[in-house]
């Protein structure tokens, strides 16, 4: 037998009530969404507090300061590693040739700083500064005065004698033996009682005898001389010298050396007519 087939129930439409009520809420009634945070804000905040720099004068100048010490330093490493990179590779020679100069140079410099020192104590320790400064120009007046003949000269040096009994010395021989003196360190000579200078001459007279400065000067002749005796001496006994030249004229020359001689005889000064100082 054949049994017939039920017909399949057929599926039940599903619920639409939550479809409606969905599409039924108006707008205004959905729920608002928060606003996006700014995640950048902050960032731009702090680029603002530092950018542009805002630095106030002092802390520019500390700025200066360390830029400038730190400068100094780079400069002296790299130059203290450049000259020791040069030392490096120097021999033995140079070597002990530069630590020679070194060692000269820091003797001057010693020298230099003892004579400064000694300076600067000196005025440190005059009461009077303008007094101290009057003596040393009163010093330097006294000694530019035995060189010019206006004031007197004392120390050691000799006494030369010169007699002429037939007066055949002559104004050359006189010039001579003064340059001979000269020649030898003589600081201050007179002649007689004349004062030799820078300007000093001699003339033959007619009637014999001899002028030095225009003053007419007898035998015998006197040289006072202030000056080392043991190079004034020699110098006058040299072979073929003064000596020997007076006394192949007949003329006999005697030196005594003596521990102080004066020169005491003076000159006026006379203003110059052409000569002016000149200007530096």
């Amino acid at each position: 037998m054949v049994k017939a087939a039920r017909p399949e129930p057929e599926p039940e439409p599903e619920p639409v009530e939550a479809e409606a009520e969905a599409a039924a809420v108006e707008p205004s009634e959905a729920a608002e969404e928060p606003p996006a945070v700014d995640r950048n804000a902050g960032r731009r905040r702090l680029q603002a507090a530092l950018w542009p720099p805002r630095l106030s004068r002092g802390q520019l100048v500390v700025a200066l300061l360390l830029f400038s010490l730190g400068l100094a330093l780079a400069i002296q490493v790299r130059s203290t590693n450049d000259h020791h990179n040069q030392l490096r590779g120097a021999r033995q020679e140079d070597l002990v040739r530069i630590l020679d100069e070194l060692d000269s140079r820091q003797q001057r410099l010693q020298q230099e700083k003892a004579e400064l020192e000694q300076s600067l104590g000196k005025l440190e320790n005059s009461s009077n500064q303008a007094k101290e400064a009057q003596e040393q120009t009163r010093k330097k007046m006294t000694e530019l005065g035995v060189l010019a003949g206006t004031v007197k000269a004392t120390g050691p040096g000799i006494v030369l004698t010169v007699d002429d009994p037939q007066g055949l010395v002559k104004a050359d021989m006189l010039l001579d033996t003064l340059q001979e003196l000269r020649a030898a360190g003589a600081e201050a000579i007179q002649i007689n009682d004349v004062r030799v200078v820078v300007n000093t001459y001699f003339t033959d007279l007619s009637g014999g005898g001899v002028q030095i400065d225009g003053k007419k000067v007898s035998q015998p002749y006197r040289f006072t001389v202030v000056g080392n005796p043991q190079d004034l001496t020699p110098a006058l006994n040299i072979p073929g010298g003064v000596v020997r030249t007076l006394e192949s004229h007949q003329a006999r020359a005697t030196i005594t050396q003596q521990q102080k001689v004066v020169v005491d005889a003076l000159v006026d000064l006379k203003t110059p007519q052409y000569a002016k100082p000149a200007s530096k």
